[in-house]
């Protein structure tokens, strides 16, 4: 009985650690991640992350706009997610193998200069991730 009860134990403590070693953000050097973004990025998202880039009018589905309530409230690891493996039904195809781990976040740092995260208690429910017209205008 004592041996189960620790091992339980053990199983707990690993839980909680890992969870709080998730939610520990790391984070990415913003200096470092506006090359990054002005190399791979800009043409989609533009300068300021509006979705309006010099080649956003030739996408059938829009480049999310980083200034909206929607995507401010997605979680640097969600936005992870997006850069690395892509958005499926979109242009926006996924950059693992093409930028490193280091990049990916620092790029994520970058867009957080001009588009701060923002939690559901202060936006509100987000009803959608599909982009639309309205997203890219803000």
């Amino acid at each position: 009985m004592k041996k189960h009860r620790m091992v339980v134990l053990g199983v707990v403590l690993m839980v909680f650690t890992g969870s709080w070693l998730l939610a520990q953000e790391v984070r990415g050097n913003p200096k470092n991640g506006q090359a990054v973004y002005e190399k791979h990025c800009l043409r989609c998202h533009g300068a300021s992350g509006d979705g309006l880039g010099p080649d956003a009018t030739d996408l059938v589905v829009p480049p999310a706009n980083f200034q909206s309530a929607k995507s401010r409230a997605k979680t640097d690891f969600e936005l992870l997610i997006a850069i690395s493996n892509g958005v499926l039904f979109s242009p926006m195809h996924g950059w693992r193998g093409r930028l490193n781990d280091t990049e990916m976040m620092d790029v994520i740092a970058y867009i957080r200069t001009f588009a701060p995260f923002l939690s559901i208690s202060q936006t509100g429910p987000v009803a959608s991730d599909a982009p639309t017209v309205d997203d890219r205008r803000g």
